[in-house]
C-alpha cells in the first residue's frame, strides 16, 4: 500500500505549521523543511507534491528568497 508524501518548503509563512496540519488531517504524510535544501535532497525526497509556504516579503525585493 502506497501513501501520499508531501514536502512542504518553508520560505518564512507565519502559517506553514497550520498548513500541515490540515495536510496531516486529511491522512496525509508531510514534513516540513527550510527553503534553502539542496536539489538532490528534494528528488531524494520523493514527493507526490510540494507546498511552498510563502512570506511576507515581496518577490521584487533584492533579499527575498527564491524556489
Amino acid at each position: 500500500m502506497s501513501h501520499s508524501k508531501i514536502l512542504i518548503l518553508d520560505f518564512g509563512s507565519q502559517v506553514t505549521q497550520l498548513i500541515a496540519r490540515r495536510v496531516r488531517e486529511a491522512h496525509v504524510y508531510c514534513e516540513i523543511h527550510p527553503c534553502d535544501v539542496t536539489d538532490e535532497f528534494v528528488r531524494n525526497f520523493n514527493a507526490d507534491g510540494i507546498i511552498l509556504s510563502g512570506s511576507h516579503a515581496s518577490v521584487y525585493e533584492d533579499e527575498t528568497d527564491t524556489a
